[in-house]
């Protein structure tokens, strides 16, 4: 019987960017009393309900990024560089988001210099041993930290729906290892990031040359095997190659502070319920009636 504990660690980024957006398009900004638009952090709130109720973990910790500038960006000017800001109707919801986790007797992490994802992979990896572990995040990015005792849910349309992957199906499904995921995206690239890998070569070439060379490093002991078109393309940029393959690999010794002890999970405290209510977050304390949560909440 495996009574590890249960630790769940949110993508609050993924989450909060993909709330903002499933109302923003139609002008749904959920605007209070106050003047603040509210949207993002409702649907993150509802987005990390749903997920509380399906993992039902133990223990449960929110990593962000710290601001927009990471030591990837010192590698390569273009990282990222292709994103616009923030919609000015997002901007005061990042503290919002983490104030609101706060009262809800949740963690917030993050360190300067790095992404969301690399203290996601770092707290994963050190954990491994010591929990069952659920990543949830809307970035296939991360589907590379899977492991023993690590899986990854990506979120799907709606609420609560989310593909679910182990270290064995994600291997089933693409026919690689998590590990080797690294590998195609170095050759592919990725246009919402910014880096480019190999120009020319798409998903289907670089999941077909990591399946059948393995890695990188084999790839390019093989190159005279490859059509001329593929050789050209690959020896044209070998040093954008080796470039994204460190762009694209999930820094896993961040130095973050993380402790199982100070991330149990907590019965709600009744403040959270006077924050919300003074927020004016009307679908939080919706889905708060229609769900088992009010019975959590401790009494002062």
């Amino acid at each position: 019987m495996n009574n590890k504990p249960n630790l769940l660690l949110v993508d609050g980024m993924a989450l909060l960017f993909r709330a903002f957006y499933a109302t923003s398009v139609t002008g749904q900004f959920m605007i209070n009393s106050k003047g603040m638009p509210t949207n993002a952090v409702q649907g993150f709130m509802r987005h990390l309900f749903f997920a509380l109720e399906a993992v039902e973990p133990s223990h449960t910790a929110i990593c962000w990024d710290m601001g927009s500038k990471t030591f990837r960006n010192e590698m390569f000017d273009g990282y990222k560089a292709n994103r616009s800001a923030p919609p000015v109707e997002m901007i005061p919801q990042f503290d919002l988001v983490k104030e609101v986790v706060e009262a809800f007797h949740l963690t917030n992490h993050g360190v300067v210099g790095y992404e969301a994802d690399d203290c996601i992979g770092t707290i994963a990896k050190r954990m491994q041993n010591d929990a069952k572990i659920t990543i949830l995040t809307g970035d296939r990015d991360l589907l590379q930290l899977l492991d023993e005792n690590i899986e990854v849910q990506i979120l799907q349309k709606g609420f609560g729906n989310y593909n679910h992957y182990s270290h064995t199906s994600f291997i089933e499904e693409m026919g690689i290892t998590p590990n080797q995921f690294i590998d195609v995206k170095a050759l592919m690239g990725d246009t919402s990031d910014g880096y480019p890998g190999v120009k020319g070569i798409g998903e289907k070439t670089a999941m077909k040359l990591i399946q059948e060379y393995g890695t990188i490093d084999e790839l390019l002991k093989n190159l005279e095997r490859l059509t001329p078109g593929q050789r050209k393309k690959i020896e044209e940029d070998m040093e954008m190659l080796h470039l994204s393959r460190k762009l694209a690999r999930i820094h896993c010794e961040v130095p973050i502070e993380f402790s199982l002890e100070t991330v149990i999970r907590k019965q709600i405290p009744n403040t959270f319920i006077d924050m919300i209510d003074e927020l004016e977050l009307k679908s939080i304390r919706r889905h708060l009636i229609q769900s088992k949560w009010l019975e959590q909440v401790e009494l002062a």
